[in-house]
C-alpha cells in the first residue's frame, strides 16, 4: 500500500489527536492533556502537549482556532485544536497499521 509522504505518527501524537477527537470542538491543551491522562492513565507535561501539537499543525493534521477572550484567564484566549481531514486521514491509517500487526496475536487482551 502507497504511503502519504509524512504521515508516520508517534504514540504520543496518535494519543493527541484522539484526546481531541473526543474533546472537538473544545479541545484546549490543558482539556487534551487532562483526557490523555484520565483514559490512557499516562502522566505528561503541558509543555509535552504543546510540542505535539505544534508537530501535528506543521504536518496539515491539526488546526486551531481562537476563543474568545475570558476574564478568567487574565484576557487570554484558549487555542482550540481539531484534527484537519488530512489527519483523520493518517490517524485513521495510523490506527489500522497498528491493528493489522496486533491482529490474531496469542497474547492475551493485547490480540483482544
Amino acid at each position: 500500500m502507497a504511503r502519504t509522504p509524512n504521515t508516520d505518527l508517534t504514540l504520543l501524537e496518535q494519543q493527541v489527536m484522539l484526546a481531541a477527537l473526543r474533546l472537538h470542538p473544545r479541545g484546549y491543551g490543558v482539556t487534551i492533556q487532562e483526557e490523555i491522562e484520565s483514559r490512557a492513565k499516562r502522566s505528561m507535561s503541558l509543555g509535552s502537549i504543546y510540542a505535539a501539537l505544534s508537530r501535528l499543525e506543521q504536518k496539515g493534521f491539526m488546526e486551531t482556532k481562537e476563543g474568545e477572550a475570558t476574564q478568567e484567564r487574565g484576557g487570554r484566549r484558549k487555542t482550540y485544536f481539531t484534527l484537519t481531514g488530512v489527519g483523520r486521514r493518517a490517524l485513521d491509517e495510523s490506527m489500522n497499521a497498528i491493528d493489522r500487526l496486533r491482529h490474531d496475536l496469542p497474547i492475551g487482551e493485547v490480540a483482544r
